[in-house]
């Protein structure tokens, strides 16, 4: 992807607990999108939220939870975003998929 630019931004809402082919789903997705020579992927987890079902998922010791909130950020251009999608409608059965308008100021390493 090229700096600056419009890009689109993706998150990916789940749970800390989803699967995928035994592995945690979180890091099929990200290791689909190294494949698929995105950007770049960020996997972020949650301390507290809940989603459709209105289940609470927390990190408070009391109510330990085992399945925290996951969110998976990728940006990339708006047409490797939308080649993305397909493949995610097979692989997140449960959760949220967002995508918005995102300026790239920046995508850089240094070099070496």
């Amino acid at each position: 992807m090229r700096s600056p630019t419009d890009g689109k931004l993706l998150r990916i809402f789940i749970g800390e607990a989803d699967k995928l082919n035994g592995k945690p789903l979180y890091e099929e997705i990200v290791l689909l999108a190294r494949r698929n020579s995105m950007a770049g992927a960020t996997v972020i987890k949650g301390s507290m939220g809940f989603g459709c079902k209105s289940r609470m998922h927390t990190s408070k010791l009391l109510e330990l939870s085992t399945d925290l909130p996951v969110i998976i950020e990728i940006v990339d251009s708006e047409e490797k975003i939308n080649d993305f999608l397909p493949s995610l409608d097979g692989m997140v059965k449960e959760g949220l998929v967002t995508v918005e308008k995102a300026n790239v100021i920046m995508y850089r390493a240094e070099k070496k």
